[in-house]
């Protein structure tokens, strides 16, 4: 079962991660310094519900589900292995504005968010008939 899981960061810069699904009937929680702590954070939160399940006698298929993770732009941002002057050149937008998203200090505005996107997709797109020799 896919499961959305949107993942965020924080006021103090740290992942957020929590379930976007209301058909589950609980929510999941994870957070963490790095990605790879909130994942795991989530991890720990999807056995502790489990388990829970378990002892009250109620069924539901853990095992099933399929984390689809979504993020928000700063957390984008963060966890991108891309540069800002990468992501500058990408996006057009300027390594200055992009470093305010990263450290917090602004938040872009959807229509950034917007220029984020499709500069990414362009730049990765541009790719896909490409070989090296």
């Amino acid at each position: 079962m896919k499961v959305k899981t949107i993942i965020e960061t924080g006021k103090n810069l740290d992942f957020d991660i929590y379930t976007d699904d209301d058909s589950l009937g609980f929510m999941l929680l994870g957070q963490g310094k790095t990605l790879d702590e909130a994942k795991a954070d989530l991890q720990k939160s999807k056995d502790e519900m489990k388990k829970l399940y378990a002892n009250s006698g109620e069924i539901f298929d853990f095992d099933d589900l399929d984390f689809e993770y979504v993020f928000d732009t700063i957390s984008f941002l963060k966890y991108s292995p891309f540069t800002l002057a990468g992501l500058s050149k990408a996006t057009g937008i300027n390594c200055k504005q992009l470093s305010h998203y990263v450290t917090g200090y602004r938040k872009p505005s959807q229509k950034t968010v917007r220029r984020i996107q499709d500069g990414i997709t362009r730049f990765i797109g541009s790719f896909r008939n490409m070989t090296l020799v």
